[in-house]
């Protein structure tokens, strides 16, 4: 796919937007600018400032007006409206029912569920990739960013990005019909420079970078009051992040949607940065899309009433309006309060132990002419909320500046009503564990029932769902190894199970290396680790640890092989 925006591009795109505004300020655009902010009711921000102050004041508000959609006014008219209606009270929800919506509840292993594999397999030479990158490790206790956190260690440390690009490469090898699989990835000031760091000391983990889009968020305006006045600190105008709604503002102003879609993209998938098994069930995720013609696909998991994820409504106006959308989960319960059919509030359904409304991991399948189409309308523009902390009873001075945000999952509210938005639930095992918890959160989550969600339990998730996929694949494989508590959370091991995406992506994928008279065998101590064009069509029988590697260009395929406890057997066949 030629043509894609590179890095390096965006980077220069930047620098050249940034010198035509300051060649435009020093052509009589900073008295406009200035008396544009004030009739913004922004001219408190350059009391007291000297000349010098106010020249980088100005030369700040004309980067910001330059990167918002809609530029400044825009983003201060709205800002306004949000902030009445929160001022007021105004529920968003008032005069919606929500109901559930139509979607796909795909089974592992099940008859449709290899159909829609098979379907999302012809789609995936069709497919680009959207990271979302933004945030770093510290919530987690790590140091980094949060896509250098390792998955596993198998001879290296197998961070979530390589994880990620390895996965694509396996794609676009396997599935690519002779295309390069285009990744975007959207950083922020706090990630930025580590993520190219981490991809230049890496080579891009084996991607070329004509495939490769690097795009970095930029920060809003804070506000202090009710008015929508601009914070100003140390002289400049004080700015906050927007939220991940941004990538889609970032794939319009950047080109990469119009490049993708010119280069034969169909569809577009945004995925998050520590959902490590994501890339399992997505073939047959994109399968329903193609089969559903959905214009936005959200992939779901069955949801614990009162879990920290939101849930997939269909929500119906009075007035005739009606979205399928995402409600967070501190909406969830007083929406459904609100209705006769649903007054209990956010409970389980008694047939299935989990929530009607599927549970939203923000992971979206969009079709990209819909996509394109809606971006180019808004101008990459995307909804907003506000969510202000007030000093007092008054409700017009902050506690502290807050700033309008976007989320991602938020798109389908920029779509026409014709346009079919809908969702695929599947098994929380083959599509999310991500890493969003520290260890003594973990814990506190592991104790009311809740998934943990910390480093630990996604290793262990990972390697469960390898186990699972071998088991389905015919090999014999008890569910259950070691066992322990760990920092106060208990974690119960499978046979330590790691399939590397050069071994295969989807349960497919995996199911075609096993030839006829493949006989797997493992005892629950035993680990394996495989990784390249393996193929089985004999006796494995194995008590211990093996590892079975082919490197790029050989294959190895195992006939009768026998390990025990006794040793650690590699076979790494070289190049």
């Amino acid at each position: 796919m030629a043509g894609l925006s590179t890095a390096s591009a965006v980077a220069t795109k930047q620098e050249s937007c940034a010198a035509e505004r300051m060649e435009a300020l020093r052509g009589g655009g900073a008295e406009d600018l200035q008396k544009k902010l004030a009739s913004l009711g922004q001219g408190h921000l350059f009391e007291g400032l000297g000349d010098d102050q106010k020249a980088q004041l100005l030369e700040q508000a004309a980067e910001l007006d330059s990167q918002l959609p809609g530029g400044l006014e825009g983003y201060v008219t709205n800002a306004r409206k949000l902030l009445k209606d929160s001022k007021e009270g105004v529920n968003p929800y008032e005069g919606f029912l929500p109901s559930v919506p139509q979607g796909e509840h795909l089974k592992v292993g099940s008859e449709d569920f290899e159909k829609m594999e098979k379907i999302g397999k012809e789609a995936l030479s069709q497919t680009g990739f959207v990271l979302v990158a933004g945030g770093l490790g510290e919530r987690l206790g790590y140091k980094g960013i949060k896509v250098s956190l390792p998955l596993y260690d198998a001879l290296e440390s197998e961070c979530f990005l390589k994880l990620y690009i390895s996965h694509i490469l396996y794609i676009q090898e396997k599935f690519g019909k002779g295309k390069k699989i285009p990744l975007a990835i959207m950083t922020s000031d706090d990630t930025h420079a580590m993520t190219e760091k981490l991809l230049k000391d890496n080579n891009n983990f084996g991607m070329d970078s004509s495939q490769l889009t690097i795009m970095k968020q930029n920060k809003v305006p804070a506000i202090k009051d009710s008015d929508g006045h601009f914070a100003i600190k140390d002289g400049k105008i004080e700015t906050k992040p927007h939220g991940h709604g941004d990538v889609h503002t970032l794939m319009h102003q950047t080109g990469v949607a119009k490049a993708w879609k010119d280069s034969g993209v169909k569809y577009v998938v945004f995925f998050q940065d520590t959902n490590g098994i994501i890339f399992r069930s997505l073939p047959a995720v994109l399968g329903v899309s193609a089969s559903n013609k959905f214009a936005v696909n959200s992939v779901c998991v069955p949801r614990t009433p009162g879990e920290a994820v939101g849930g997939i409504c269909r929500l119906e106006h009075q007035d005739g309006r009606a979205f399928t959308v995402n409600v967070e989960y501190n909406q969830l319960d007083p929406l459904l309060r609100s209705t006769q059919q649903f007054s209990n509030g956010d409970v389980a359904d008694p047939k299935t132990g989990f929530s009607p409304f599927p549970g939203n991991i923000n992971v979206l399948v969009i079709d990209m002419d819909n996509y394109h189409s809606t971006l180019a309308s808004t101008g990459g523009r995307v909804n907003e909320f506000v969510n202000p902390k007030y000093a007092d009873a008054s409700k017009q001075a902050f506690k502290s500046p807050t700033r309008l945000e976007c989320m991602m999952q938020d798109f389908p509210l920029l779509l026409s009503a014709e346009s079919k938005v809908g969702f695929t639930t599947l098994d929380r095992w083959i599509c999310f564990s991500p890493v969003k918890n520290n260890i003594q959160d973990a814990a506190a989550k592991a104790e009311k029932g809740l998934p943990a969600e910390s480093a630990g339990t996604a290793e262990r998730d990972a390697m469960a769902l390898n186990t699972k996929i071998l088991q389905m694949a015919g090999a014999k494989i008890p569910e259950r190894g070691q066992v322990g508590t760990f920092a106060g959370i208990k974690l119960e091991f499978s046979p330590m199970v790691l399939l590397l995406p050069s071994f295969g992506t989807s349960l497919s994928d995996i199911k075609a290396r096993m030839r006829a008279g493949a006989d797997i065998e493992m005892t629950s101590r035993s680990a394996l680790v495989v990784e390249g064009d393996v193929f089985f069509e004999g006796k494995l029988k194995l008590d211990g640890a093996l590892e079975l590697r082919a490197k790029p260009g050989s294959s190895i395929t195992v006939k009768n092989l026998q390990g025990d406890a006794s040793a650690t057997p590699q076979l790494q066949l070289p190049a």
